[in-house]
């Protein structure tokens, strides 16, 4: 009997010990696959690829702001200057866009205004990032149109100099765009009926900056460019005005009526000599 007890007590301490060994070996076995198993090894990349997948997406979306920073640039060349719109070109008065469109000059790619210039029969094309710089500007607000007929009362100031000096400060004006600068022009080169005519060169400078003067009244105003010549010669005839010139001014061709400008004095009489 003891010798029965003693190996059915050594059968349940190896039963044990082998229920202890499986237990082990139960619990490694999650540890162990995922160190060794080649399913596991080949599921892990799987799982860590997934966000990699994203990426583009979010790479993707600061091009989507592109479109605004060109149209931004685009705009700010145009000096915001639209199609149909009537502008003053410098060198040729009033002109319409009509259309904006692009050219391919000498490999790149320009972006214009197309300007009509009806009365003229003349179109031209300017460069969108050009327009600063030759000095193209939009139409004269109303209270500066008012200046410039206010302008055309006032007293002519004429320098006593020679002609040729005196035409150049004309075209320069004239040339400048500014509506004031070309309304003192008209002024200073305007003749009544009681005063004597003006000569050829005279009169082609009156004509060109009465014709800018009324051209760009006559849009600003909507009104036609008779009815804005009218208005001008109204103002004109309001000007205070010197009789006939003397016989020693007759004799000078070109010579202008009016008065000497202040601190001009000098300059005009040094000038009579040279003439």
């Amino acid at each position: 009997m003891p010798h029965k007890t003693a190996k059915t007590a050594a059968k349940a301490t190896g039963s044990k010990a082998t229920a202890s060994k499986h237990a082990a070996k139960t619990h490694l076995k999650p540890t162990h696959l995922k160190a060794t198993h080649p399913k596991a090894a080949a599921a892990a990349p799987k799982t860590a690829a997934r966000p990699v997948a994203h990426k583009p997406i979010v790479a993707a979306k600061p091009p989507a702001a592109a479109p605004r920073v060109e149209e931004k640039k685009v705009l700010t060349q145009r000096q915001g200057f639209k199609t149909n719109e009537f502008v003053v070109y410098p060198a040729h008065g009033v002109g319409q866009i009509l259309a904006i469109e692009e050219q391919e000059i000498a490999g790149a790619r320009l972006e214009l205004f197309v300007i009509n210039f009806m009365k003229d029969k003349m179109t031209l094309r300017v460069p969108t990032a050009k327009v600063a710089n030759v000095g193209m500007r939009k139409l004269s607000e109303p209270v500066l149109v008012k200046k410039a007929l206010e302008t055309l009362k006032g007293r002519a100031r004429v320098k006593r100099t020679m002609w040729s000096r005196r035409a150049q400060e004309y075209e320069a004006k004239i040339n400048s765009g500014d509506i004031v600068a070309i309304a003192e022009v008209v002024r200073d080169l305007y003749r009544s009926e009681s005063q004597p005519e003006q000569s050829y060169s005279e009169r082609q400078l009156y004509e060109a900056a009465l014709d800018r003067l009324s051209r760009e009244i006559a849009v600003v105003q909507h009104s036609t460019e008779t009815e804005a010549v009218k208005e001008i010669e109204s103002q004109l005839a309001k000007s205070p005005r010197r009789g006939a010139k003397t016989e020693t001014e007759a004799g000078a061709e070109g010579e202008a009526e009016g008065d000497v400008e202040e601190g001009d004095g000098d300059d005009a009489a040094v000038e009579d000599e040279a003439a």
